[in-house]
């Protein structure tokens, strides 16, 4: 189990440490470490003439006053449910003050360094500078190490120092004593399927759902398993966003065959991309399958919802983070974001555990982007409870939950399988060890704890935030690349397809006159329970163990169940927010995002690196 000092107990309010003083013989260690975690080698001293891109994270402003309005126009029970915060009224609360601004610019320039703002709020900075100029900075001793997993080479150092002037101004230097190990990409075997037809199938014993459903997941499968509406959505200022990492992305063609041969009611699905860290735009590229999986299942269920494809290239400004907080960035700069993010890539935790700090202000950018009216939405993980993939390193050791799931600002989707649903195997769950249980779960989590009494005592947190939220279909979804049908799992299926249901919610809420639903969990751990399917079979094995079984209520597998839209649809328009409701991201739309410059790039940390992908945990057709 995970010391509790790992937890974060408030959010914003994290410790970040102690800058130091103006004088060398004063300075104060900031961040220290003894030595560089288990896969990472010392390989040799940086090079003097080695340049590093250092990214400066200040104080923010007021950065608990974002945390309580998200929760505050979040909560169907507030009376500013759905008044959604505008750009300037987020970015006003994130700033840093005048004074730390000026505090840490004079000291930089002090040292012939200038900075540049690299975040809408101003709340992060940049710098590059080389290893002799940073050494000499920071009171630092910048190495080589080598990524044992991915056989790549990292700059990082094991402390440094900062003025002790600038201790309530500077929270933080990224990446420095920072080792996050790149979780490489999965290359899974797919089967090849013949894409099928859509009329005259057997009906199962579900209600109208085709029995082919059992072997392959179809949008046809997914609107009849979740009373998903076939109607083209209108509203006008909607938007649903795709996240694509490692020069993912998907191809139009493929998507026109997709949708002529399984969406015939609505063959004419399109998409627009952008592109961050220069990803990849060109939508006649070959295809690759995540993209492909995300882009089919968002464009073939939210018919007619615009849709983009984010594109996140290699070429990041963030470090370990593969380019994670620049998208947040590239997106937190939109007058009008996405009003959905679906994103199917991301870490295992344990690599932030000693560093929480880099956890935290991801997290807290994507509770700014939810105060604005974003709904949020990541793939849980496909390996149970060891973490985004499945592997037996931690066999008679503590569970490993993922991140970003684990961040209570956004939603976790994790998987479910079969006509009559039981949890998928792969389907990862758990409880974080940096974040704190939020109180918009306290009552849930604590009675799926009390089923499970001893059960992997000892193995996890449960006074961590608990993930994931809800579920959906997972194994076995047809995808079309390159004009061959191939068969793909993993919550990577799951999130974009919740992510799509609650696009077309969002349709009908601005048809209505309403605000889109934003952060969605406060809403789905109260009345929202009982609009979802209860999954309560099956479980999710790992590190030598069962795993978390499923139970009735939420749990640590498929949390509080799978969607249903028409009872969805019931709720949210019986509890949404009026038509004066919400000034920040009501007329939000995907062109919105597409008009910004195409070849952006949402600046912020430093070496490049890769990112888990979380969407492929292999089955085959039967």
């Amino acid at each position: 189990m995970v010391a509790a000092g790992l937890l974060v107990l408030s959010l914003f309010s994290l410790a970040l440490g102690r800058p130091t003083s103006d004088s060398r013989d004063d300075l104060h260690v900031l961040r220290s470490r003894s030595a560089a975690p288990r896969g990472f080698t010392w390989k040799q001293k940086a090079t003097a003439e080695t340049m590093l891109n250092l990214r400066i994270a200040l104080v923010q402003n007021n950065a608990t006053g974002v945390e309580s309005a998200l929760y505050d126009v979040s909560n169907p029970a507030s009376e500013n449910y759905g008044h959604h915060l505008t750009k300037a009224e987020v970015e006003a609360m994130v700033a840093p003050s005048a004074e730390s601004v000026q505090k840490v610019t004079a000291w930089l320039g002090k040292n012939n360094i200038t900075a540049t703002k690299i975040s809408p709020a101003g709340d992060w900075l940049g710098i590059n500078v080389p290893v002799s100029k940073a050494n000499a900075l920071l009171n630092a001793d910048f190495s080589e190490y080598l990524v044992d997993k991915t056989n790549t080479t990292a700059v990082r150092t094991l402390a440094y120092s900062v003025p002790e002037t600038l201790k309530d101004h500077l929270a933080f230097i990224y990446p420095t004593t920072h080792f996050i190990e790149p979780a490489q990409k999965t290359t899974p075997s797919f089967q090849i399927v013949d894409l099928p037809s859509t009329s005259k199938r057997r009906r199962s014993r579900r209600a109208a759902v085709p029995a082919a459903c059992d072997q392959q997941i179809t949008p046809e499968c997914l609107q009849a398993l979740y009373n998903i509406p076939t109607t083209p959505a209108s509203a006008k200022g909607n938007s649903l966003a795709v996240s694509g990492f490692i020069n993912e992305i998907a191809n139009q063609d493929d998507l026109n065959e997709f949708m002529s041969v399984l969406r015939p009611d609505s063959p004419t699905g399109s998409f627009n991309a952008v592109s961050v860290d220069k990803g990849i735009t060109n939508t006649k590229s070959p295809g690759t399958v995540e993209a492909t999986l995300d882009i089919q299942y968002t464009v073939g269920i939210a018919t007619n919802v615009p849709t983009t494809f984010v594109s996140v290239g290699n070429q990041n400004q963030d470090g370990d983070l593969g380019g994670f907080l620049d998208i947040i960035n590239f997106l937190l700069d939109q007058d009008a974001p996405p009003l959905v993010l679906t994103t199917s890539f991301g870490f295992n935790e344990i690599g932030f555990e000693q560093e929480p700090d880099l956890a935290v202000s991801l997290c807290t950018a994507y509770g700014q982007l939810g105060a604005r009216g974003t709904s949020i939405l990541f793939a849980s993980g496909d390996g149970g409870v060891s973490g985004s993939q499945s592997n037996d390193a931690c066999n008679g050791q503590a569970f490993i939950p993922t991140f970003p799931s684990g961040c209570p600002f956004l939603t976790s989707v994790g998987s479910t399988q079969g006509i009559n649903e039981v949890a998928a195997d792969f389907s990862s769950g758990g409880f974080s060890n940096i974040f704190a249980r939020p109180s918009y779960q306290d009552d849930a989590v604590a009675a799926y704890l009390d089923k499970l009494g001893n059960t992997n005592a000892g193995l996890f947190n449960p006074q961590g935030r608990a993930f994931p939220d809800v579920s959906a279909q997972g194994v076995n979804f047809v995808v079309d690349v390159g004009g061959q049908g191939q068969g793909v799992s993993g919550t990577s299926a799951s999130s974009p397809t919740f992510a799509s249901v609650i696009a077309l919610l969002n349709d009908e809420l601005l048809n209505a006159g309403k605000a889109p639903l934003g952060f969605l969990n406060p809403l789905l751990y109260s009345t929202g329970a009982a609009a979802l399917n209860d999954i309560t079979e099956g479980s999710n094995p790992g590190c030598g163990t069962d795993g978390f079984p499923a139970e009735a209520g939420w749990d640590p597998v498929t949390g509080l169940g799978t969607p249903d839209f028409a009872k969805l649809l019931t709720l949210v328009t019986g509890s949404a927010a009026g038509s004066n409701a919400g000034t920040g991201n009501s007329t939000a739309s995907a062109t919105a995002v597409a008009t910004e410059s195409a070849t952006a790039t949402a600046s912020s940390a430093a070496a490049s690196t890769t990112t888990t992908k979380k969407g492929h945990h292999n089955h085959k057709n039967n």
